[in-house]
């Protein structure tokens, strides 16, 4: 009988010596399985923390690159329109020291008219030098337009028509021509 009651309590200690080894190691488990489960929630809010800096990253750079695209065509437009000032400058300066220095200057029909009387034959013969002069004039700037055209159209239309405007005779160059007319003609 002692040594069945002895028998008892040696197997209820193992038993109880196994039972706390068994509950440290479920303690130590769940102890791992909590740390892996920080770990892993860490891991994953750095990898959401880099993914926003990236984000933000990106959209800095895409801010970046549309402002310099946006100041470039700005850029682009102000020297545009710096050349089309100083190109419609140009063509008034010429126009205006053209119509200073222009031989005949501009004629009226009144004026054509009450002057008509009093010529001499010598301007007879210069208005049909001049007559000629503007017809050879008119024909070499008709054929300069229909050959130009395929090519003008493919200009934009401000371009077109600062082309067009440096192709048409000025008066001066009219005037160098009824003069060179007048001393071929006597």
């Amino acid at each position: 009988m002692l040594r069945t009651e002895e028998r008892q309590r040696l197997a209820r200690e193992r038993r109880e010596e196994r039972e706390k080894q068994h509950a440290a190691k479920e303690t130590q488990i769940l102890e791992k399985e909590r740390k892996a489960k920080l770990q892993y929630e860490k891991q994953l809010e750095e990898r959401q923390r880099k993914l926003k800096e990236m984000k933000q990253k990106e959209e800095q750079r895409r801010a970046a690159v549309e402002e310099k695209r946006k100041q470039k065509i700005e850029e682009e437009k102000e020297r545009y329109e710096a050349v089309l000032h100083r190109t419609l400058e140009r063509s008034q300066r010429l126009e205006t020291r053209q119509k200073r220095w222009s031989w005949g200057g501009s004629v009226t029909p009144d004026s054509e008219s009450k002057t008509a009387s009093k010529r001499s034959p010598s301007t007879a013969n210069l208005k049909q030098a001049e007559a000629a002069v503007s017809k050879r004039l008119s024909t070499s700037a008709a054929l300069l337009n229909t050959s130009d055209r395929t090519r003008r159209s493919q200009l934009s239309p401000l371009d077109s028509s600062v082309i067009s405007r440096l192709l048409a005779p000025t008066q001066a160059s009219l005037a160098r021509s009824k003069s060179a007319a007048t001393l071929s003609a006597d």
